[in-house]
């Protein structure tokens, strides 16, 4: 639906934006039938000369059976809803989530820019051989997992990639953890989604979603020292 929401370009957006159509759904109906309904007494009711009009109103409990349907279905409906949407969380936002073989990036985040660092031949971060850190430009390879290492130097940020539907706070003191897996070529915005002081608004990374033999070419410049 890329008319109305950003591209999905991870394996999880699918998920995530079927769960936002359906509360929008549900919540939508509620509306116009909680609406409609006040509408329909306002004209039902409304004082009418010569029917009845000016005559004194009386009280009335209701309906005990209707407050029991109109309490039960919300609440059978909400649950349903965190019981979804409880597994969705577990499957991207879990402390075991992210998968085993995932390609780390650390993420060291600063007003107002990104840096990031690539492990070198070894795969692993903090080692001699890592890449140099790359300024506002995030590269990742099609189809493979990654995970994020996040750190921030000074504020709370946030890394939002809409495409992706990741949203995940980088806090100070604090190493967080957050995946994906791209699912689409091209070029991705990456922004601070957590006001985080005067430049906040020009806080902005690129990411580039490249087949795994170009991002190891492009890898191998950065190592070089001949990315800018």
């Amino acid at each position: 639906m890329p008319w109305w929401l950003p591209v999905q370009a991870s394996s999880y957006a699918p998920q995530i934006d079927g769960m936002f159509l359906a509360i929008l759904i549900i919540t939508g109906l509620a509306f116009f039938i909680v609406e409609g309904g006040l509408i329909w007494f306002i004209f039902k009711y409304r004082e009418r000369p010569g029917r009845g009009g000016g005559r004194k109103a009386y009280y009335t409990h209701g309906n005990v059976k209707a407050e029991y349907v109109w309490t039960a279905f919300p609440a059978v409906v909400v649950v349903g809803l965190g019981l979804v949407s409880n597994h969705y969380w577990n499957e991207i936002k879990g402390r075991d989530s992210v998968p085993a073989d995932a390609y780390p990036i650390k993420v060291h985040a600063k007003q107002f820019e990104w840096l990031f660092t690539y492990p070198g031949p070894d795969g692993q971060l903090g080692t001699d051989d890592d890449v140099a850190e790359v300024r506002n430009r995030l590269h990742v390879p099609l189809g493979r997992a990654i995970v994020l290492e996040q750190e921030a130097e000074d504020v709370i940020h946030s890394v939002f990639v809409p495409a992706f539907r990741l949203k995940q706070d980088a806090v100070p003191g604090m190493h967080i953890r957050s995946w994906f897996i791209a699912t689409r070529l091209g070029e991705h915005e990456l922004a601070c989604a957590e006001l985080c002081g005067m430049g906040h608004y020009k806080m902005r990374a690129r990411v580039t979603v490249q087949p795994q033999a170009e991002f190891d070419a492009w890898l191998a410049r950065a190592a070089q020292g001949e990315i800018e």
